[in-house]
């Protein structure tokens, strides 16, 4: 851009609060205004339920920063409870409304970066409105919910089972709550694949979180308690309500000053963060981003982006050369003793857009067997057959899980294959990993596939294997605790003694535990002439899938 005297940023936290302090990193001379329509201008919305749950204590941990401190660090003009209501792009100005006085005035612009974020989704459903119904977005929310919680509440339900529904019921859990949750798909954390949410379902009840899926929310009645009808005609009694169904893009203001809006609803920006209007751009959750992998226009409201795309905007502003490589939805969330981690793409989204794929799940332990405490991490790793190239990745653990997907994350915006997968020289000592870590061993695995040495049947085709002879290789006292209907009992370790008794002329499936011994005695039993297939992912796999279908 032309020489920028004046810059204005409308909205804080994790994009303008960055775009801010980037901007003076690069230019003193500037003035530089920042509007926060709340009266918080830095807070980590993250650490939220961490809060509510108690494993935050302080609640001014949450405050990054003030508007004090902004100013003694960076000079910054920083203007909370200062709503900007429109954009005059003609005259270069901003009318704000001063949300304590009630006063009106006008700021003039040379640059303008619009970070308002995103909105709680609050359905028009009847009750909604009630002063017992809460979202979870920011520090004045947080109050207004902890401020209710006296003793009286015995009972809150959370409607969501996104990010911030499943850490709220955590946090309700751990301080002593009843919680129920409700979700009106048939899974939890939609952007894994529902057999790797089977775990998080499973810990969700363990810990004594009535989890209702498949329940659409109807209406909320108001009584001496709440009473929540669902659709389905059941009804749940609650004290409280949190809303966590998800979130919009705030665009409203640069819809009324005529700046284009992308088909998602965010607002349209190029690889500089540049609107429709040269002299305006627009970060974090209020804009869709390109994704990576497949190259389509997505909303995808994480701090990590948000952070990057102030930091290019204002790296665009001041003529320097940045632009944004787009967002491959990378994401974690704590689920009790249990983790869940994906990148990249997953098996829903690459069905629904015909994307060729290939799928391998594998079960491994987050360090050394034998050193003390080992946990098991499940990974399902999604490629393309020919290339080879990573497409997404998804794990659930106790421990472990954002290492692996971290290094996939990595892989994936480089562009990786399998191949390389399998020569990653990751760290190891038995506390941390393995000689082969969980990461090379799903490449390991997908080099067998493609080089036609690993034969795999899927858990979902396994119902329609009805010719197939099913070998279940586990020694016998493994099989104790579940076994596939159907299947015969011929373990690994006796496998070269007794194939005598299998028929060559029918197909075979064999199956372990989490996939090992399964290729073990795939690989002997091709060999020995017989169709020969190995379950992915074990019986393990199986039971992820398998619980699924009876959720």
């Amino acid at each position: 851009m032309a020489d920028v005297q004046k810059l204005l940023i409308v909205g804080g936290v994790a994009g303008g609060a960055s775009a801010a302090a980037r901007a003076r990193r690069l230019n003193e001379a500037a003035q530089i205004i920042v509007f926060e329509r709340g009266p918080y201008v830095s807070f980590a919305n993250c650490g939220l339920p961490y809060h509510l749950g108690g494993d935050i204590a302080e609640r001014e941990s949450l405050l990054l920063h003030t508007p004090e401190s902004l100013t003694a660090r960076f000079g910054l003009d920083v203007r909370v409870n200062s709503e900007v209501l429109s954009i005059d792009r003609s005259n270069k100005t901003v009318r704000v409304l001063n949300r304590l006085t009630g006063d009106e005035y006008l700021e003039s612009y040379d640059a303008l970066i619009l970070a308002p974020g995103a909105a709680p989704i609050r359905p028009p459903l009847p009750g909604l409105d009630h002063e017992r119904v809460f979202t979870l977005r920011t520090v004045p929310d947080l109050d207004r919910l902890m401020n209710v919680m006296t003793p009286d509440v015995k009972h809150v339900t959370v409607v969501g089972a996104g990010f911030i529904g499943l850490e709220t019921v955590e946090a309700l859990r751990h301080r002593g709550l009843q919680a129920s949750l409700v979700e009106r798909g048939t899974q939890v954390l939609t952007p894994l694949d529902a057999e790797m949410t089977a775990p998080l379902s499973h810990e969700l009840k363990a810990h004594g979180v009535e989890l209702l899926l498949g329940e659409s929310l109807q209406s909320v009645n108001a009584g001496e308690r709440l009473t929540l009808q669902m659709e389905s005609g059941r009804q749940v009694t609650t004290d409280l309500v949190v809303l966590a169904i998800g979130v919009k893009p705030e665009n409203q203001l640069a819809r009324e000053a005529g700046l284009e809006i992308g088909s998602t609803g965010g607002v349209y920006v190029n690889e500089q963060q540049q609107t429709s209007d040269s002299s305006i751009y627009a970060v974090g959750d209020a804009v869709e981003v390109r994704h990576t992998i497949n190259g389509k226009a997505v909303l995808l409201p994480l701090a990590g982006p948000a952070n990057r795309q102030g930091r290019i905007a204002a790296d665009t502003i001041f003529g320097r050369q940045a632009h944004y490589r787009g967002s491959q939805g990378t994401a974690i969330c704590k689920v009790f003793d249990h983790t869940a981690a994906s990148t990249g793409l997953n098996e829903k989204t690459l069905q629904a857009a015909n994307m060729p794929y290939q799928k391998l799940y594998l079960h491994g332990n987050d360090h050394a067997s034998y050193y003390p405490g080992a946990t098991m991490i499940s990974l399902k790793v999604l490629f393309d057959p020919a290339s080879g190239k990573l497409l997404g990745a998804q794990a659930v653990g106790e421990k472990g899980v954002d290492k692996r997907i971290d290094v996939l994350a990595v892989a994936l915006q480089a562009g990786m294959t399998i191949d390389d997968l399998a020569e990653m020289e990751l760290s190891y000592a038995p506390p941390y990993g393995a000689a082969k870590d969980p990461v090379n061993l799903a490449g390991m695995a997908a080099q067998n596939w493609q080089a036609g040495l690993l034969q795999l049947t899927q858990p979902e085709d396994l119902a329609q294997a009805s010719d197939a002879q099913i070998i279940d290789v586990r020694e016998p006292e493994e099989i104790a605790s579940g076994q596939i209907a159907g299947a015969r009992n011929l373990p690994l370790s006796q496998l070269r003694q007794l194939s005598h008794l299998l028929d060559k002329n029918k197909p075979v499936i064999v199956y372990c535990m989490v996939g090992l011994r399964g290729y073990i005695a795939q690989r002997h039993l091709s060999q020995l002439g017989f169709n020969v297939r190995s379950l992915n992912g074990g019986y393990k796999t199986w039971q992820m899938w398998q619980a699924t279908k009876t959720a």
